[in-house]
C-alpha cells in the first residue's frame, strides 16, 4: 500500500505543494499545528513581487518569475472550482526614493521587466495625492497583488473538495527514519506511516529542522500591519517607501506595513507599531488622516539571511524534504516553489536549477 505524502504546515507555501503533488496523483495529508493558514501567509500583504527585487539573488528573482506568470491562471481556477476570488489585481509598483535606480534598470533591463526610472512629474501622474517631496523613484506597472487570505481560503477549499485531508490543531512531533530512510512521522496524537515528507513550517521550520540533524537559519520575524477602512478610489497603485508599503484592496481597503521585528515567537500586537505606522501612512498618503483604522495584527515571518528560500532534500535524510525561508516572499515565490519542490519529490525535470536552493548544514541526528 503506497503511503501518503505527509507535509509538515498548512501556510500558502504547503498548501500549495499538496495541491501540486495531489494534481500529479499522490495522496496527501497536510498537518499544521493550529489553523491552516493562520500565521504569517494571513498576515501578509499579498504583493506579488519582492520589495527591492534587484537587491536579491537572481535565484529569487527566477522564482519570482515563474510565480507571476503562473498567478492569473491560479487565481482564475480557483475561482471557478471553489468559487472565491483571490483578487489578482494589477496594481503597479511605485518605488520611491531609493538611490540605486540605475541597479534597478539594469535588473529590469537584464530580466526584461517593465520598470523604469521616473520623476516627480511622473509620479503625481501614477498616484496623485502622495505626501512628502519624492523626485525620483522607479515604476514597475505589471506587479500584482492578490488578497491573502481570500487566496488561502480558495486553496484550503479546493484541496477538501478534491479529498486532500488538512489535519489542524496536530503538532508533528518527531521523524522516525530506519537506515537513513524516513519511514514515518509522529504528532502529539498519533504515529503516521510515511516515506515521504516536506516541512513547510514557516516560521517554526528551523525548530523542527533541528530535529533532524539540520542547522538553517530560519527564525521567526514579527511584521505589524493596519488596515484602513475608505471607499475605492483614493489610493490604486502600492506605494513602497522606506520599507513600508501602501496596498490599495479593491473594496476600498488600504493595508500600511510592515514592522520588522527579531522578538522570538511573539506575535502580539503593540500601540508603539500602531502609531508608528499610522504615522508613516499619513505621511506617504494624507488623506489617510482622518481615515478609519479597521485592525491591527501581527504574523510571524520565516526569516532568512539573504530571502533566499531552502528547497530540497535533507541531505542525511532520503525521502524528507523543505521548503521555506521565504521571509517577506512567501506569495510571490509560493506558486514557483511549490512547483520545484514536487519536481524534486517526483523525480522530475526541475523548472528552474535547483542547486541555489540546496540545502546544507547537517549535524548530529536527534535520535527518535
Amino acid at each position: 500500500m503506497k503511503h501518503p505524502v505527509c507535509i509538515v504546515g498548512g501556510g500558502v507555501i504547503g498548501l500549495l505543494i499538496a495541491r501540486e503533488l495531489h494534481a500529479s496523483g499522490e495522496k496527501v495529508v497536510v498537518f499544521d499545528r493550529r489553523e491552516s493558514g493562520k500565521e504569517s501567509s494571513w498576515a501578509g500583504g499579498g504583493i506579488l513581487s519582492p520589495l527591492y527585487p534587484w537587491r536579491y539573488p537572481d535565484s529569487v528573482t527566477e522564482l519570482a518569475r515563474w510565480s507571476q506568470s503562473d498567478y492569473p491562471g491560479l487565481v482564475k481556477e480557483l475561482q471557478k472550482d471553489t468559487g472565491i476570488d483571490a483578487e489578482w489585481v494589477r496594481s503597479g509598483l511605485l518605488l520611491l526614493d531609493i538611490d540605486d535606480t540605475e541597479h534597478a534598470a539594469n535588473w529590469a533591463a537584464k530580466f526584461a521587466i517593465s520598470g523604469k526610472n521616473v520623476q516627480s512629474g511622473d509620479i503625481d501622474e501614477i498616484q496623485p495625492g502622495l505626501g512628502g517631496d519624492s523626485d525620483h523613484g522607479f515604476w514597475m506597472p505589471d506587479i500584482a497583488q492578490v488578497r491573502n487570505p481570500r487566496l488561502l481560503a480558495a486553496l484550503k477549499r479546493d484541496l477538501q473538495k478534491k479529498s486532500v485531508e488538512i489535519v489542524e490543531n496536530e503538532a508533528v512531533t518527531g521523524f522516525d527514519t530506519e537506515n537513513g530512510q524516513l519511514c514515518g512521522i509522529t504528532t502529539n496524537e498519533r504515529k503516521i506511516a510515511t516515506d515521504r515528507c516536506i516541512i513547510a513550517a514557516g516560521a517554526w521550520s528551523g525548530e523542527i529542522a533541528r530535529q533532524v540533524g539540520l542547522t538553517i537559519p530560519v527564525k521567526p520575524i514579527r511584521g505589524q500591519m493596519l488596515l484602513f477602512k475608505d471607499k475605492p478610489g483614493l489610493l490604486q497603485r502600492i506605494i513602497l517607501k522606506n520599507n513600508h508599503y501602501l496596498i490599495p484592496r479593491r473594496d476600498g481597503r488600504i493595508l500600511i506595513g510592515s514592522t520588522l521585528e527579531d522578538v522570538g515567537f511573539n506575535s502580539e500586537t503593540t500601540e508603539l507599531a500602531a502609531r508608528e505606522l499610522h504615522a508613516i501612512a499619513v505621511a506617504m498618503l494624507p488623506a489617510l488622516a482622518g481615515v478609519e483604522i479597521e485592525v491591527q495584527w501581527a504574523g510571524l515571518r520565516p526569516g532568512s539571511p539573504e530571502g533566499v528560500p531552502f528547497i530540497g532534500h535533507h541531505p542525511g535524510i532520503e525521502g524528507l524534504f523543505l521548503c521555506t525561508g521565504h521571509f517577506r516572499n512567501g506569495f510571490v515565490l509560493g506558486p514557483a516553489s511549490a512547483r520545484l519542490l514536487a519536481n524534486l519529490v517526483l523525480d522530475e525535470t526541475p523548472i528552474v536549477d535547483p542547486e541555489p536552493y540546496k540545502i546544507t548544514g547537517i549535524g548530529q541526528l536527534i535520535p527518535n
